[in-house]
Parts: structure tokens; C-alpha cells; sequence
């Protein structure tokens, strides 16, 4: 932000243009200079903001799937919902995490590496408790998790793997697999300590327990794909032409679809008390005559008129006309 003068030092500036102490072109060379920006070198930035956006905009679609998968898996409700998307160290974010953790390090085919997945311990253990037959409303001790927990925990990862697979669509054909479960963060050290890494963090409340999902991508991952992960490639993926062959397909379904179709004889008005009375044979007089053209509707709108006959000595409607309307 340009820094703003007082009204003293506009009156010091005007006496020293005047008086020629200060040239007009020395004050154009310092405006026209370029601009110092700090960078630190422990923290570089590779990836770009709009990248950023992509990875937030795919790990949405991803916490829509799993609160989705969750809520289903575990008889529970789940919320889950994006916090921030931003880039750091893989120290900075290894440091954080406490023992014991919950660490999923996920193979990342046909991508050269592995990206690992975080969960808050308390959430874990609700979790637990929920497939166990709990409710998942009491307080766990925070303790090392058991063999039964642990696979308890694989089979859920590995059901999750497709969810991921289906949230990288747009941008590549993914086939991840859970390599291993890590409950100790110095047995996780997928990259570098100094290396780049994304850092997706989501909030998750699975009933009343509330805890955090983080998702680390490395930077050495993702960096084939980073010219896929713009927002203009991404909406480009997302609304790409159906082919040929897709739309022979849909227009066959679409021929192919039942609709229930039904005739509108005519409108009365009757008393509850003479609907109970009605017997064999008794008459029921409506607003419309033989000769009038009834309503055809196809499903709840009217589509065509027609007139009411007999075909094979079965009651019949012939469609003379089709419906002004009916085209909507």
C-alpha cells in the first residue's frame, strides 16, 4: 500500500522540487524500480493458487462422498466439510501430529508415489466403538490401538479407496490402494522432510465426537498432473460433449422408459354420502358430453385430446389433437 503524506510533508516536497533539491526523474526511477519480495527458501511455493483451488474444489466432492460412505457404514451421522487448503513443509506437518496417530499411506497409482490421509484419534475411536456395537457417545482413553481395531480400521480404508478413485475423475484415471496403517509419524515419512507437500484439512463430526481429516499430497506426486489441475481444465472435464455413441445410448433409454398414460372422461362433484350408497348399476352423471373431446395425460400433464369410442368391443380414445401446451 503507497504510503500517505501530511499535509507538512507535501508542503517539505513542493519547496524541494522548486528549489531543486530533488529531481522529478530521481522520484520516477525509485516508482518505476521493481518491487522486493521476501521468499523463504524453507517453505518454497510450487504450487500455484488456481492449483490450490482445483485440490480444494476435488477434496469437496471427496468429503460429500465419504460423509456419504460414513453415515451409511457406521449407522451414524457424519458431517464432513473443507477448512483450508494450503501448502507446506512435510516437517511442518509430521510435527503436528501426535502419538498415537492414525496415518492411511495410500499408494497412488499410476502416479510415482504416496499420499497419507490423517484422522484425529478421538474420531477414530468413535469410530471403533460404533462398529463394535457402541454408540460412540462415551469418552475413549487415548491408548495404542489393538490388532482387531487395526483391521477393523484396514477394511474401512479399503472401502474408501474407490470414493477417492471417483473424486480424481476429471483429472486422471487414479487406481489407489491402501499400502499401510502407521500409527507412529516417524514410520510415515513418505517424502522428505524439506519437501512440499498440499495440505487439505477437513473438519468431521461423526455424532457428537469432532476431530480433523488431513489429507497430504506431496508435491513430487501431483507435479505430472499440475497442468490438469487448473480450474479451466477442470470445468472443461466436467462439461465435455457426449459422443455419438453415448447420446444412440441415452436417446435408446430414453425410448425405451415406461410412462403411465391415462383418459380424463370428465369432472363431477358428489357428496361422501352418496359415494357410500353407490350400487351395481347406479349412473354417475359427469360435465362432459359423448361428443366432446377428453384429456389424455401422460403421467400428470395434459398431452393430446381425443374422442372417446369402441375398438374390438373394447373402450377406446381416438387422439385427434395434441396439446398446446404439451410440447413444455
Amino acid at each position: 500500500m503507497s504510503e500517505i503524506l501530511s499535509q507538512t510533508e507535501i508542503d517539505a516536497l513542493l519547496n524541494a522540487l522548486s528549489s531543486g533539491e530533488v529531481d522529478v526523474q530521481d522520484i520516477k526511477d525509485v516508482e518505476s524500480s521493481k518491487k522486493v519480495k521476501n521468499y523463504d527458501f524453507r517453505n518454497p511455493q510450487k504450487i500455484a493458487k488456481d492449483q490450490l483451488r482445483t485440490l480444494e474444489m476435488i477434496h469437496e466432492n471427496f468429503g460429500r462422498l465419504f460423509q456419504t460412505f460414513l453415515s451409511g457404514y457406521l449407522r451414524a451421522p457424519v458431517k464432513i466439510s473443507i477448512l483450508s487448503v494450503d501448502q507446506f513443509a512435510y516437517s511442518e506437518f509430521s510435527n503436528a501430529i501426535s502419538t498415537p496417530a492414525f496415518l492411511s499411506i495410500i499408494d497412488f497409482a499410476p502416479l510415482s508415489g504416496q499420499i497419507l490421509i490423517d484422522i484425529s484419534t478421538n474420531i477414530v475411536f468413535s469410530i471403533i466403538d460404533r462398529l463394535l456395537g457402541g454408540d460412540g457417545t462415551e469418552e475413549q482413553e487415548i491408548r495404542a490401538f489393538t490388532e482387531i481395531e487395526l483391521t477393523l480400521l484396514q477394511n474401512l480404508m479399503n472401502r474408501s479407496m474407490s470414493l477417492i478413485k471417483e473424486t480424481w475423475t476429471n483429472v486422471i484415471d487414479l487406481k489407489p490402494k491402501l499400502d499401510k496403517i502407521e500409527v507412529n509419524p516417524q514410520f510415515a515419512q513418505i517424502v522428505p522432510h524439506n519437501e512440499t507437500i498440499a495440505l487439505i484439512t477437513l473438519s468431521i463430526e461423526v455424532g457428537a465426537a469432532e476431530g480433523m481429516l488431513n489429507v497430504c499430497i506431496p508435491y513430487l506426486v501431483i507435479e505430472p498432473i499440475l497442468d490438469k489441475l487448473s480450474t479451466r481444465f477442470w470445468f472443461s472435464t466436467t462439461q465435455k460433449e457426449l459422443s455419438d455413441e453415448e447420446l444412440r445410448v441415452i436417446k435408446k433409454r430414453m425410448l425405451d422408459a415406461k410412462v403411465p398414460i391415462s383418459v380424463e372422461l370428465g369432472r363431477t362433484k358428489v357428496r361422501i354420502n352418496d359415494i357410500l350408497n353407490l350400487q351395481i348399476g347406479d349412473v354417475i352423471k359427469l360435465d362432459t358430453n359423448t361428443d366432446e373431446f377428453v384429456s389424455v395425460r401422460v403421467g400428470s400433464n395434459v398431452k393430446f385430446y381425443g374422442n372417446i369410442g369402441t375398438s374390438r368391443n373394447k373402450m377406446a380414445v381416438k387422439i385427434t389433437t395434441v396439446a398446446k401446451d404439451g410440447e413444455d
